[in-house]
């Protein structure tokens, strides 16, 4: 959410935005109603203000006709004002509808786009092993090695259902230690986040309302989060926090649930696009300041960048264009790994900024060292999400003999080096 002064000032600059994002959003129709809005609160104070002179005044009456004619114009006020408070009311709800309709202004680093086709590389690291025959997608590689049952998956969970199985387990196990301990002196405290989230959460975070239809609900009236930046985000919400606690920085980890609604025929097979999955999410509080959100924005994607460094998977970053963002962000960079089977890269990590977009929704703020209150800025990316990040694991490391290596990092925690073909029962 934006402030309503800044909109009011700067109208031209919020649509240029929405457009930029590629958003059907009418500023004009805000403005309006917030005049509208602003007018009713100004009559209904002065209404307030008259009824209670009145109230006053009816006291103070020893004249019975009077006093009759003084409390007929009480009760007219009485109704004036009602009937102002019910139209307020019906406005009011418009106002707080378009407000949180209102898309963040992208930086204007990012560049020009309506898709994720227009997305510009920033860099790439590593190089894309050489095949003496045609890889094998992760699929034959996982019925092959017996470490997925996605039929019976299916059948349990339905569609996009699965089971994990064997050294899959082990691996996903390994890879969330892994990611915690290449946190463990880097100022990010860890944390085990809810699951089940408030709706009030899903709206602060900036989810809400136009993703409702991607999130499962639940007859307690709670919904099962996307993400453990919801939890996390809602963590301090209603909060004032002091400058020199900030930054806030984390490393959460939760199950995570997205019902796909708009991925209907997109990837269908295997693990790629699933609706239960675990990630470790990054997440920042920071103060309230443009090239200090830049700098944390940086250093979130190197972290990415480093897990996928030891993990040796080739893969670019890019910088995703005006489409390709979403309605809370400032500015988004996408980590892409590579997935030898389809030759290109896909998304394994995203990496955003918001400015105080989410704390200002969620009211979190903080007391600068000048005694003056302002909304914190907020930003996150993944760390690692399994089971995709197994899709490259396992595509970018198996053997000519059918086998996948297993990367040096993870042997540790694995017990084995070496993922073998086995007859399954």
């Amino acid at each position: 959410m934006l402030d309503i002064k800044f909109i009011r000032e700067n109208p031209d600059l919020i649509q240029a935005g929405a457009r930029r994002k590629h958003i059907e959003f009418d500023v004009k129709a805000l403005l309006e109603i917030d005049e509208i809005r602003r007018r009713l609160m100004t009559e209904i104070e002065e209404l307030r203000a008259k009824q209670n002179r009145a109230s006053d005044n009816v006291a103070a009456i020893t004249d019975a006709s009077e006093k009759e004619t003084a409390l007929r114009d009480l009760k007219e006020l009485k109704e004036a004002l009602s009937k102002k408070g019910y139209e307020f009311k019906k406005v009011d709800a418009e106002f707080e509808r378009l407000m949180l309709d209102v898309p963040n202004i992208p930086d204007p680093s990012v560049p020009d786009g309506e898709s994720d086709r227009d997305n510009v590389e920033v860099r790439a690291w590593g190089v894309p092993a050489a095949f003496d025959v045609e890889p094998k997608n992760h699929v034959a590689l996982m019925e092959a090695l017996d470490l997925a049952d996605l039929e019976r998956g299916t059948k349990v969970a339905g569609f996009r259902g699965y089971f994990l199985k064997n050294e899959a387990a082990s691996l996903s196990l390994a890879l969330w230690q892994f990611t915690f301990d290449m946190f463990r002196d880097a100022g990010y405290t860890p944390v085990l986040a809810p699951a089940l989230v408030r709706e009030a959460n899903l709206v602060g975070s900036g989810h809400f309302p136009q993703a409702r239809e991607d999130v499962y609900k639940t007859q307690d009236e709670l919904y099962l989060s996307a993400t453990a930046e919801i939890a996390m985000m809602g963590m301090y919400a209603d909060e004032i926090l002091r400058e020199d606690e900030l930054p806030k920085k984390f490393l959460a980890f939760s199950p995570c649930f997205r019902r796909e609604a708009g991925a209907a025929g997109k990837d269908t097979k295997g693990i790629y696009r699933l609706h239960e999955f675990f990630k470790i999410e990054q997440l920042i509080v920071s103060v309230a300041d443009h090239q200090d959100s830049v700098r944390l924005h940086e250093e979130l994607t190197a972290n990415a960048e480093k897990v996928l460094q030891s993990l040796k998977l080739p893969y670019r970053v890019v910088i995703n264009c005006g489409g390709d963002i979403g309605r809370a962000h400032v500015k988004t960079y996408d980590i892409e790994v590579w997935i030898p089977s389809e030759r290109r890269y896909r998304e394994s990590h995203s990496a955003s900024y918001y400015h105080d977009f989410q704390t200002r929704r969620l009211n979190t703020r903080y007391r600068g060292t000048d005694g003056k209150i302002r909304f914190c800025y907020s930003l996150n990316n993944t760390a690692i999400a399994t089971p995709r990040i197994l899709i490259a694991l396992l595509e970018n490391y198996q053997q000519a003999d059918g086998s996948v290596v297993v990367p040096d990092v993870l042997q540790k925690c694995t017990g084995f080096s070496r993922i073998e073909p086995r007859r399954r029962e």
